[in-house]
């Protein structure tokens, strides 16, 4: 039995040598931020169930996307992502995590409204205007839940 383990992970071993190393992956900017383009609909479907810990969850998640963003892509064509980012985003991100603990809906919507106008404003300032955020009409996810556990 010990030889069989052995041989089969001497192959195993001697397979994996033999392969050319593969290149990580490196998410663009642009996907890092369509995954905070979702995260925002998701926070502001949970924050307009009172559904707080699901909204704090979406807001550690955008933080900790945005914070991968700044340190693989802290300038982009000559736009400074990351001190963007820094001085506009998370300042409007702390207000949102004050609201979502004070489980205050009003507080919400206001802080909400506030992340919001900075991605615009960072869209803006990184000369894609175009690119335009608002409060999500409908849930792009079906099959999500919003609503507090009960």
């Amino acid at each position: 039995m010990k030889r069989v383990a052995i041989v089969a992970l001497s192959a195993s071993v001697m397979f994996a040598a033999a392969q050319p190393a593969r290149e990580s992956y490196e998410p663009g900017l642009g996907e890092f931020m369509t995954a905070t383009q979702l995260r925002h609909a998701k926070l502001w479907f949970a924050g307009k169930q009172n559904n707080w810990d699901l909204a704090a969850y979406e807001i550690d998640e955008i933080r900790e996307g945005l914070e991968d963003a700044s340190r693989l892509h802290p300038s982009f064509d000559g736009v400074p992502v990351a001190e963007m980012i820094k001085t506009i985003i998370d300042p409007r991100i702390e207000e949102l995590e004050k609201a979502v603990r004070a489980k205050s809906s009003a507080k919400f919507t206001v802080a909400f409204d506030g992340l919001t106008s900075g991605c615009n404003s960072c869209h803006a300032g990184a000369n894609k205007p175009f690119i335009r955020i608002q409060r999500p009409t409908e849930s792009p996810l079906t099959n999500q839940n919003f609503a507090p556990e009960k």
